[in-house]
């Protein structure tokens, strides 16, 4: 089973195309495609499904990843996944345990041992699929302020550097959250958060206690709060700590409705996919990924 292999040559730590696609020569791959524009390796990915390629390499961040889960998502359960972390943030590999050395990850995917997580599924205005974290409103505007050069700077310190900025431009949304059919919850809020992975913004652990196979969603949502009280709780994310503050509400659930005044946008791994009304789904370990070499 060779792999087809997906290239972004503008991810952040790319440095030499010619090196790295030696290097991944390694993997005797059945094809390399290298990106030249946003959508290509979403196209890659649905060209590889059409010609029967079912072991498909995303060398990329995060963005590229998305990209590639959603030109198989269809019919993902027949495919296996594998991850070459190029970018500034990489946090689903970190989800996974990858390393980050470009060798490691190599020896992993020429094991092929591999893991089936979950997939999500958000319908807005269009159909998306992703593995790792969606979030609205607040986490929008501090993703605006960060660069990739300030991201790989900082890191999940980055986090801390955006919300400063965004904080006096913070507006609350009147927000309506169903859960599984049953509860609902109205209120305003400044943020929502839809973790399958633990982390964003290159390693800040927004989600702590999600599970990429429990076949549930981790959903933290932000209430209308003081920018003092904003600030302190930026602090508490950047440790993890933030699902012990009481501003905080915290839920697990397998679907996700949300409708809001304004819309709040939501992103994807950094993208932009819709906005609200959006509605969440966990599809149960329908995706495989290669995550270790024993």
């Amino acid at each position: 089973m060779k792999p087809y292999i997906i290239v972004n040559p503008a991810a952040g730590s790319v440095t030499s195309l010619d090196s790295l696609l030696t290097q991944l020569q390694r993997l005797n791959p059945a094809k390399v495609r290298v990106t030249r524009a946003v959508g290509d390796a979403e196209k890659f990915a649905r060209a590889a499904i059409r010609n029967r390629h079912c072991y498909i390499v995303a060398a990329g961040g995060d963005g590229t990843l998305n990209e590639v889960v959603n030109g198989i998502a269809r019919c993902a359960e027949n495919i296996c996944v594998g991850v070459v972390p190029l970018g500034t943030g990489n946090d689903f590999a970190r989800a996974l345990g990858l390393p980050a050395a470009l060798e490691d990850n190599i020896d992993i995917l020429l094991s092929r041992r591999s893991r089936s997580i979950d997939l999500v599924r958000v319908k807005s205005d269009r159909t998306r699929f992703f593995v790792n974290v969606s979030a609205g409103g607040f986490s929008g505007l501090v993703d605006e302020k960060l660069t990739p050069e300030i991201k790989h700077t900082w890191g999940p310190l980055a986090y801390l550097l955006g919300a400063a900025t965004a904080l006096p431009n913070l507006h609350a949304y009147r927000t309506q959250v169903f859960f599984d059919g049953g509860e609902r919850l109205s209120m305003d809020l400044y943020n929502v958060v839809i973790g399958n992975g633990r982390f964003v913004a290159g390693g800040l652990p927004i989600a702590p206690r999600a599970d990429l196979g429990d076949g549930l969603l981790d959903v933290i949502l932000i209430p209308r709060r003081s920018v003092p009280e904003m600030a302190l709780l930026a602090a508490e994310i950047v440790l993890g700590k933030h699902l012990s503050n009481n501003a905080i509400i915290f839920r697990r659930a397998k679907t996700i409705a949300v409708r809001s005044r304004p819309g709040m946008w939501f992103n994807v791994d950094g993208e932009l996919v819709g906005n609200a009304p959006a509605v969440f789904q966990i599809m149960p370990r329908a995706i495989n990924f290669v995550v270790s070499k024993a």
